[in-house]
């Protein structure tokens, strides 16, 4: 039996009218920021929300799909939505990791050396085309990504706060590219596709791009204040008992499957449970269901996964083999 269905029965734990107030006020915001985006991107709120939810979860994502549908452009469209810092950075085959994350600089006149900050450092950084520069470079995000926060010449320098990476690359184009290790996709809170738009979609499109794109009128609707204060709204969703082992049955199914090689680790089972709390959040829930751990667990998940079969990491086949392993797996009531 398909065990994917919305649960019904679920008590609703009790919440202060001054708790209760404050989180539609930043529901309210979540929804004016996700309202502003889809101006722009048509027909794709739930890609929308799924990014948005990323993004209050402290987390990274990684845009994986064809050119020209739009990826690019979510990340401008999230960028000036918001009144903070952007920057954007083309990967190409000689980019250096000195070139993002900045280099301390000798001035002849003062005779001593100044730090000189990189792109890395603002809130919001599009990384394009993330798998065309070499390995190292690419690590040079890790420790960004992962600690906020870069390490040069033994001075550790910290990143703004909020701080929040797209990435982007197109999965089906070999030619001249580096693949991300595991230590990098592992880092990536979420991996998502934006999908090709259905014909209305499409066609009112380029009907709003016919004289001036539409995101060159786009203005912020939310400030870095207003982003802070959803991602510790979000770390207060609750997660019960019977949810957490919920979603750790699924997280080790992935490493006991006789078709993946690598499983998911620890870091995928917290991010895991934060985008649960984001989609609890934005759902309008002061909790967490199986109903979110079954629409996080896919995105979260299938880009860490390598699959015995072609020992690479395959997102559409894995998101398959975790669809199996939620129909297989039994829903707490």
């Amino acid at each position: 039996m398909n065990n994917r269905r919305r649960l019904s029965g679920l008590t609703r734990e009790p919440v202060t009218a001054g708790h209760s107030g404050k989180l539609e006020e930043l529901a309210g915001t979540f929804a004016l920021l996700k309202k502003n985006i889809s101006r722009v991107i048509i027909g794709k709120d739930d890609v929308i929300q799924m990014v948005l939810a990323a993004m209050i979860s402290r987390g990274h994502i990684l845009l994986e799909d064809i050119p020209g549908v739009g990826k690019t452009t979510l990340a401008k469209c999230i960028a000036r939505s918001i009144n903070a810092s952007y920057s954007r950075i083309q990967f190409t085959p000689d980019l250096l990791p000195s070139d993002i994350t900045g280099s301390s600089i000798y001035s002849p006149r003062n005779e001593r050396f100044y730090w000189s900050p990189g792109p890395l450092f603002a809130n919001i950084v599009l990384a394009d085309e993330i798998n065309r520069t070499s390995p190292r470079t690419q690590s040079a995000l890790l420790e960004a990504m992962g600690e906020q926060q870069v390490t040069i010449d033994n001075d550790t320098h910290q990143l703004p706060s909020p701080f929040f990476v797209i990435a982007t690359q197109n999965p089906h184009e070999l030619h001249g590219t580096f693949p991300l290790p595991e230590g990098q996709t592992d880092r990536f809170l979420i991996s998502i596709s934006l999908g090709l738009p259905n014909r209305l979609s499409e066609e009112k499109m380029i009907r709003d791009q016919l004289m001036v794109h539409p995101l060159e009128h786009l203005q912020p609707v939310v400030d870095i204040h207003q982003i802070v204060q959803l991602q510790t709204a979000v770390r207060q969703i609750k997660v019960s008992e019977t949810v957490l082992a919920y979603i750790m049955d699924i997280v080790e199914a992935t490493r006991s499957s006789d078709e993946i090689t690598l499983g998911a680790s620890p870091r995928a089972s917290v991010a895991l449970v934060h985008t649960c709390q984001s989609l609890a959040f934005v759902n309008g829930r002061t909790f967490v269901t199986p109903d979110d751990v079954q629409a996080a667990a896919r995105p979260v998940l299938s880009h860490r996964l390598v699959l015995r079969r072609s020992s690479t990491r395959n997102n559409g086949e894995a998101a398959e083999l975790i669809a199996a392993i939620i129909d297989s797996t039994r829903v707490p009531v």
